[in-house]
């Protein structure tokens, strides 16, 4: 991973510079992967992210504000009672290893000092964050590790806090580059030198290893490492590492591929891309992974924050495709009603031949043009006049069953387009108040049962607001509710309506203060719609367009449910702004 030891020295040094003294004045838990210390210093207040996050794990400055939970979780609490006024004393890193020791100054329920070590190991699917005393005794951890998830390397309270196994590397901190080449020249065996460097070398990210490799060879490298000028080269190239991981005097550099998308970060300027990258100094190394991570780790955020929603509506769907099956199989035997029509009238006709107690009868089919007979089943404990009426009967109950099956499947395949319509809304929702009006809607339409005691609803939030290139007002509405209200009593009747062609997503109005739309804006407001539904991946999404006008509202129809006519369509490309919304 790119956030090597290296890498983490950077950020120490940075903590070390801007916190170092600094007193806590908040903790906060807002999932079960993060802290974040709040830490009032000199300079005002500085927040430090703990993650333990499988695909996103680091220790920084943020400048992000998460949404923490009604309720604080233990660890939360536990940490405030320890840590609560904290002073920060010292940052420590094991070599080049990549763990963070942030060492406290606290009083503990007597009012003793004590020493608390908050570790943060930033070891991808391994990372965690545990707290331990100053006995070397762990209080406890994000993630606790037992004898099920690992006998190496017990995490849990009570336990002496133990380092991970270390690697056999050469720390670059300790070593002269003179060792450090000659082990790497022992190593190699031929193909990428960049693969024996980073075999050798503790701290060190596949990208920085890489680099090392150019800035020694450049593209290719195809000679051998026992040619004395290849030693040099690479000799001077591990002499420059060196010397920036002890000055620590590397800059946050991240790599921005075509799109706008950051894939990669380092302490050094990569010049193994050439102009197939671009690389972007940042003001720090916090400022870096709040940049790099941030789309990342705002979607895992929010997947964990709804899945118990996801699961209810799957498992809603799940139980209305079972229904529908049941009463398409029940209907489909109602197919062949009219049969139980006909032998009750063969029956009614055919009384007189019928002997008491039989157990079927044979007669001519007089609805059949060639009068061919047909064998009809009785119950031999009916009179025959009584078995004539249970066929009607049994008719009747057909065309009666089909009739409501029919209403039974529409509604429950309308009930399905309705969680599939919650679904995407739900898989676009990007805070915790967006997730408040989801289950809020839920609840009042009976697929959530609502707590016990009077709770406050969550306050209602405005639709999306942007501003066209024309210079005109777009709203988007952020769930079906909002979808309602915004088509049907916010907007005026000469508004534009936008919405995806037959596939899940927003309203979009345009507001037209009584002019006329151009098509610029209409373009612009269809890339929105198009953005802002479950073809956010795609691309050329069917939009439609109409007056407000003609948009209604089906009576009994669930939120966000309408119909139109008099719309058009264009094909729009996803974007989430619009032109002058760019800078």
């Amino acid at each position: 991973m790119a956030l090597d030891g290296i890498f983490l020295r950077h950020i120490a040094n940075e903590i070390k510079n801007q916190a170092l003294g600094g007193r806590i004045t908040q903790i906060h838990q807002p999932n079960r992967d993060e802290i974040i210390l709040a830490i009032r210093t000199m300079d005002g207040t500085k927040k430090i992210l703990l993650s333990a996050r499988a695909n996103s794990p680091r220790i920084s400055f943020t400048k992000f504000a998460p949404e923490n939970p009604p309720v604080p979780p233990m660890l939360c609490m536990l940490l405030r009672k320890k840590l609560g006024s904290g002073k920060l004393v010292d940052i420590r890193q094991p070599q080049l290893e990549r763990i963070l020791f942030l060492d406290f100054d606290s009083v503990n329920e007597l009012g003793d000092k004590v020493k608390i070590t908050v570790a943060a190991e930033i070891m991808g699917k391994y990372s965690n964050v545990i707290i331990i005393d100053e006995n070397g005794i762990i209080i406890d951890s994000l993630k606790r590790v037992d004898m099920t998830v690992s006998s190496q390397r017990l995490v849990l309270p009570g336990l002496k806090y133990e380092l991970p196994p270390p690697q056999d590397k050469l720390n670059i901190l300790d070593c002269d580059a003179d060792t450090i080449a000659e082990k790497i020249r022992e190593n190699y065996t031929g193909g990428a030198v960049s693969k024996a460097i980073i075999a050798c070398v503790q701290g060190i990210s596949p990208i920085v290893s890489r680099e090392v490799e150019y800035l020694a060879f450049g593209d290719f490298f195809s000679g051998s490492l026992y040619d004395e000028n290849s030693y040099l080269k690479l000799l001077k190239a591990i002499k420059y590492l060196k010397e920036t991981a002890e000055k620590t005097d590397g800059k946050p550099y991240i790599l921005i591929k075509e799109g706008n998308n950051a894939f990669d970060f380092s302490f050094i300027a990569p010049k193994q891309y050439g102009e197939a990258v671009e690389i972007k100094e940042c003001q720090s190394f916090g400022e870096l992974l709040d940049t790099y991570y941030s789309t990342r780790d705002s979607a895992e955020r929010m997947k964990v924050k709804s899945k118990d929603l996801h699961r209810l509506l799957s498992n809603i769907t799940e139980r209305l495709s079972k229904k529908i099956n049941l009463q398409k199989a029940q209907l489909q035997q109602c197919e062949n009603r009219e049969e139980l029509r006909i032998k009750g009238d063969l029956l009614q006709a055919n009384l007189y031949r019928i002997e008491k107690g039989a157990g079927s009868v044979t007669v001519e089919n007089f609805y059949d043009p060639d009068l061919k007979p047909i064998t009809i089943d009785l119950d031999p404990a009916l009179s025959p006049s009584v078995n004539a009426q249970r066929y009607y009967r049994d008719y009747r109950k057909a065309k009666t069953a089909e009739k409501y099956l029919k209403e039974y499947i529409q509604k429950a395949m309308e009930e399905i387009e309705y969680i599939a319509a919650v679904s995407d809304e739900l898989s676009r929702a990007e805070s915790e108040k967006e997730l408040a009006q989801i289950r809020l809607e839920l609840s009042e339409e009976g697929y959530i049962k609502e707590p016990k005691g009077k709770r406050k609803p969550p306050a209602a939030l405005p639709p999306l607001e942007y501003t066209s290139s024309d210079g005109y007002k777009i709203l988007v509405g952020r769930n079906n509710k909002q979808n309602d209200k915004l088509t049907l009593k916010q907007a005026n009747n000469n508004d534009m309506w936008l919405h995806t062609k037959d596939i899940h997503g927003s309203h979009v109005i345009i507001e037209s203060s009584g002019e006329e739309i151009p098509f610029t804006t209409i373009m612009e407001a269809a890339s929105l719609a198009a953005y802002h539904s479950k073809a956010r991946e795609s691309s050329n999404v069917p939009v439609d367009y109409t007056r407000v006008r003609y948009v209604k509202k089906p009576a009994g129809a669930k939120p966000g449910m309408v119909i139109y006519v008099n719309n058009k369509t264009v094909y729009a490309e996803p974007k989430s702004q619009t032109g002058s919304d760019i800078s």
